[in-house]
């Protein structure tokens, strides 16, 4: 990354991620040709068969710069000093902890603000969600105190926000960093565009979970990004047109082989470095 990318990315995420790690990673040869605004990362869950310890390592392995946890493997009941002790493991291989979830929100706005507590104690600075409905007067006081984001996620067939339009109407009205994070697998699963979705949430979309599926049906088949219904290439170039933003979690999540996934993870890695390229 040239010096100028690396001054542009500071300046862009300086004021919405002052909680986050105090340096931004190294990259290696691989990531020179990445556009500044992309830190592509891994969701945790891709290996959620393996204590945090070895995935920390495995997604330092893939080349990874950044993570979204599951609660599996960073739990929202973490104390201060687990959370120390996290951080600390995060530091050496440079790897940001961009993100959390997929965490559920309610009208318990003392429940919720536990979560946003944790966040910022992580350095966590965007929350997938699943909120209820009559959640949302609780999150707009809480994203505009502690400045952390709100990304609802899809979870597919006859999961609470399933379409595209769904995510739009929750959002409307609310607190803008209250936005989406586009499940783009799930979307293929519900019979959308991925593509199409992350044009639509422009200037509100704060998270991405790269993922493909053979068919555009509820009980799909997951299969290597690009191997499926994704069009890998046109997620980049979308992601570009609607600036995507430098510290939103773009992660690979893979949900196949959860015994053995990282052969199939290095290809997902490789495929989304030269789409990028393309892009």
């Amino acid at each position: 990354m040239s010096s100028l990318s690396r001054r542009r990315f500071l300046t862009t995420a300086a004021a919405g991620a002052a909680m986050s790690l105090a340096r931004w990673p190294r990259v290696d040869a691989a990531d020179d040709a990445m556009p500044d605004r992309y830190i592509l990362g891994l969701q945790s869950y891709s290996l959620r068969n393996f204590p945090v310890d070895k995935a920390i390592a495995q997604t330092q392995e893939l080349g990874l710069h950044a993570i979204e946890f599951f609660s599996g493997h960073f739990s929202l009941d973490s104390n201060a000093e687990q959370i120390a002790a996290m951080k600390a493991k995060l530091a050496k291989p440079e790897i940001r902890p961009w993100g959390h979830g997929v965490n559920g929100f309610t009208k318990d706005h003392d429940a919720n603000r536990r979560i946003f507590e944790f966040a910022k104690k992580a350095g966590v600075r965007n929350l997938s969600a699943d909120p209820t409905e009559d959640s949302f007067d609780s999150l707009d006081r809480l994203v505009a105190e502690y400045n952390i984001r709100i990304a609802i996620h899809n979870h597919g067939p006859g999961a609470r926000y399933d379409k595209i339009n769904d995510v739009l109407k929750a959002i409307k009205g609310h607190h803008k960093l209250i936005g989406a994070c586009a499940d783009l697998g799930h979307y293929i699963r519900s019979g959308e565009d991925p593509v199409k979705a992350i044009h639509l949430f422009e200037g509100r979309l704060y998270g991405v979970h790269l993922k493909d599926f053979d068919q555009p049906k509820a009980n799909a088949r997951g299969v290597i990004l690009g191997k499926g219904q994704l069009d890998v290439v046109g997620v980049f170039r979308a992601l570009d047109k609607v600036k995507f933003p430098a510290d939103g979690s773009l992660s690979i999540e893979y949900e196949e082989k959860p015994e053995d996934p990282m052969d199939d993870l290095r290809q997902c890695v490789a495929i989304s470095r030269e789409a990028m390229k393309k892009a």
